[in-house]
């Protein structure tokens, strides 16, 4: 079993940059692929940027390209997610989760932290 705690996030204005981090024990880190969600009120939950085992590939939704950055220490057990740039429509509750390479869900997943962006 693998528990994935997050810290960072908070409000920031808009323009400005956050990081959050996602601490992963209790399973082999660089086995899983990480992942980056969030869900904004009264919205279904989406996809926002993974990254693979090896930190070799990442991907991103359109609407974060170019403005955050996912990455990983396989050292310290833990993702990360910058972003910069950050625009009011940021605002959600961020998740981290993580996924087996063969698997087709995430099947691990962290508290959760919210980001807020102010106009």
């Amino acid at each position: 079993q693998v528990q994935l705690v997050q810290s960072g996030g908070g409000l920031v204005q808009a323009g400005g940059s956050l990081r959050l981090s996602c601490a992963a024990s209790g399973g082999t880190f660089d086995s899983y692929a990480m992942g980056w969600f969030r869900q904004a009120p009264g919205k279904e939950r989406e996809f926002v940027a993974a990254i693979t085992w090896s930190g070799g590939s990442t991907y991103y939704a359109d609407s974060v390209k170019g403005r955050f950055t996912i990455s990983r220490d396989n050292v310290k057990n833990t993702a990360f997610l910058q972003m910069n740039s950050l625009k009011p429509e940021d605002t959600a509750v961020y998740y981290c989760a993580a996924r087996l390479p063969q698997a087709d869900d995430y099947d691990y997943w962290g508290q959760g932290t919210q980001v807020t962006v102010s106009s």
